[in-house]
């Protein structure tokens, strides 16, 4: 994988920089029950905002390349 600049460029450029579970769903092509899981376990950092999270993208692409 090229490095973070790179991928952030390339990798999902039709999302915001900030997304919801909804979008971070749809990203990874997951259930909604694993990506609360992965939001509430920290495994993709997250900022809680009232009710609901906010995903910066770039932590999405992080642990996509970070993945073994």
């Amino acid at each position: 994988m090229g490095t973070m600049k790179e991928n952030y460029e390339l990798m999902f450029t039709s999302y915001p920089d900030l997304v919801d579970i909804k979008e971070l769903k749809n990203m990874l092509g997951i259930g909604i029950t694993l990506a609360y899981r992965l939001v509430k376990s920290k495994t993709i950092p997250s900022l809680k905002v009232g009710r609901s999270y906010k995903i910066p993208k770039r932590n999405v692409i992080s642990y996509l390349t970070n993945q073994n």
